[in-house]
């Protein structure tokens, strides 16, 4: 396990330092001055030098980028041009506000989508295969910013259920932050479960159709038994890998979801700290959601024994 982990993580770290370099050229390649935007159009041409000198603009891009390397190496993402305060602090915070809502919204996903998906492969080519075949196809090709503003039609400003606008930590009122996650966590529980579920009918499908299913139903055991010790533990692999790769997505991509529902998350960071050329925001949001990509499928990695015995991790 542990050989197995160490390769894991050397083989991680060419992807983050190809990615750091990428996002450092890509950014740069962004048109607009950051010195221009914070000293406004107005400014003299003296005052602008000084700020790019301050800034650290006025040297060479690979001068930037060993300095802004070793600082990396060091766990220091920099400071915000726009606010001053520390990236790494920044980036944080607003990840955890965007946790909260792929998380909840991709497990709440999981626990109805597997379920419905191995039904709907038991029951295939019915009526209630043909309906959440459909459904599942629907979910998928809605777009989520979408989706969420008929949810904020509907439940906003129709029935008036949930609240608009804003955002409420759970530390300031619980029950006021629930209210205003409903929603987004809604948006993507619906969009995912069409994935999820589409993944686990077709993995289903391929297991019942193997000889060992035939063996078990000739032997007397009930389709439920069949369904959850045969058919549940030899598909839920491909799902599983799914599952990891919708949160690692999401976590770094869920920024359309944030805007139309205000809420102060990493990827509504990113998109203001874009229009403001943050340069180090910038990085340290991109470079963040590279490492939690790479994390989350380490450990769905890890945990694949657990669903599929017939994987080890030597």
């Amino acid at each position: 396990m542990l050989r197995f982990v160490m390769t894991r993580v050397g083989m991680a770290l060419p992807t983050l330092l190809i990615v750091s370099v990428s996002v450092f050229v890509l950014i740069r390649l962004i048109p607009g001055d950051p010195a221009q935007l914070l000293l406004g159009d107005l400014a003299d041409p003296a005052a602008l030098e000084d700020m790019r000198r301050r800034m650290g603009l006025d040297q060479t891009w690979l001068q930037q980028f060993i300095i802004w390397f070793g600082h990396l190496l060091q766990g220091d993402l920099g400071q915000s041009i726009s606010t001053g305060e520390s990236v790494l602090n920044l980036v944080w915070s607003r990840f955890l506000v965007s946790a909260q809502v792929v998380v909840a919204a991709v497990l709440l996903a999981a626990l109805v989508a597997v379920p419905a998906g191995i039904i709907a492969a038991w029951r295939q080519n019915s009526a209630l295969d043909l309906v959440m075949v459909g459904a599942a196809t629907l979910l998928v090709s809605i777009p989520t910013f979408w989706l969420g503003l008929l949810l904020l039609l509907f439940f906003g400003l129709k029935l008036s259920w949930l609240p608009v606008v804003g955002y409420v930590s759970f530390g300031q009122d619980a029950r006021a932050a629930a209210l205003y996650l409903i929603m987004p966590i809604l948006t993507l529980f619906l969009h995912e479960i069409g994935v999820l579920m589409r993944m686990a009918r077709a993995s289903a499908l391929e297991v019942l159709r193997l000889d060992y299913v035939t063996h078990a139903r000739a032997k007397g055991l009930s389709e439920r038994v069949v369904l959850m010790r045969h058919v549940f533990k030899n598909s839920f692999g491909p799902t599983w890998t799914l599952i990891g790769l919708v949160l690692g997505n999401l976590l770094g991509g869920i920024a359309v979801v944030e805007t139309v529902f205000t809420i102060p998350g990493l990827g509504r960071l990113l998109v203001d700290s874009i229009y403001s050329r943050d340069y180090p925001v910038i990085q340290g949001c991109l470079l963040f959601v590279a490492v939690v990509y790479v994390v989350v499928n380490l450990v769905i990695d890890l945990l694949y024994p657990v669903f599929d015995p017939r994987v080890t991790a030597e």
